[in-house]
């Protein structure tokens, strides 16, 4: 395996990627790109999981349905995820070791679910500056500083409207992954049993309603952390087609 990777995307919990962005994670699989996905916790203790080992293979299932080629879970507390110096650390030295290109994290606070997404977050927002600061090695294990291009943030409040600000918001063609996303977050039965159908309804939905507005038959939403930049509008707006 290559020890590098193209993209990261972080979640608090496993199935947080899987909800927010998975439909593009996939599609960049497709495209030939390398991807990682990394849990700040194990998601553990809930309701109905009978334990840590369970909810990994459901989470190395998700995986392996989105075609993801790299997965780690960090040691940190779920319920009881804060944003400290140290979860900080462990998730830039994950960074470091696998130099991406691009971070993609949570984009907010999700009201009445879990207040880990919003700590993750701010771990993640850290994690991304620490990871290119020199000077201070005693706290990576040696490894070499790494410079991330571009953060992305992906909403999981499914139950609000109201849309995270940031440098510009875009719509991502998932019309090829939708299937493969959905089916990633039903490899979670233990979060997701059939009283919680609900759920997908609300995925899918969601999905296909960004589709439609951007042209697509599917779609995520993605926010760039800082101001997007076009070098060419017609073919990034039109796609490089021609105007007939």
């Amino acid at each position: 395996m290559s020890d590098v990777l193209d993209v990261i995307a972080v979640g608090a919990h496993p199935d947080d990627v899987e909800i927010g962005c998975g439909g593009t994670l996939a599609r960049m699989v497709e495209q030939g790109y390398r991807v990682g996905i990394v849990d700040l916790t194990d998601g553990e203790p809930t309701p109905l999981s009978p334990g840590p080992e369970v909810r990994l293979a459901e989470s190395r299932a998700a995986a392996a349905e989105l075609g993801i080629q790299f997965r780690e879970t960090l040691a940190l507390p779920n319920r009881r995820l804060f944003d400290s110096f140290e979860a900080r650390v462990e998730l830039a030295k994950v960074f470091r070791r696998w130099r991406p290109r691009l971070v993609l994290g949570i984009a907010d606070r999700t009201p009445m679910a879990s207040p880990d997404h919003w700590q993750a977050m701010l771990i993640t927002d850290a994690a991304v500056f620490y990871s290119r600061l020199s000077k201070w090695d005693e706290y990576f294990d040696g490894l070499p500083v790494h410079r991330i291009q571009k953060q992305l943030w992906y909403p999981l409040g499914l139950q609000t409207l109201n849309v995270p600000t940031g440098g510009g918001g875009f719509v991502s063609d998932i019309s090829s992954t939708l299937e493969r996303k959905l089916r990633s977050i039903r490899c979670y039965a233990t979060q997701f049993p059939p009283g919680k159908e609900r759920v997908f309804r609300l995925v899918e939905g969601q999905g296909r309603m960004l589709g439609a507005a951007a042209g697509f038959e599917a779609g995520e939403l993605l926010i760039s952390a800082t101001t997007l930049g076009l070098s060419n509008v017609v073919e990034t707006v039109c796609g490089g087609g021609q105007v007939l």
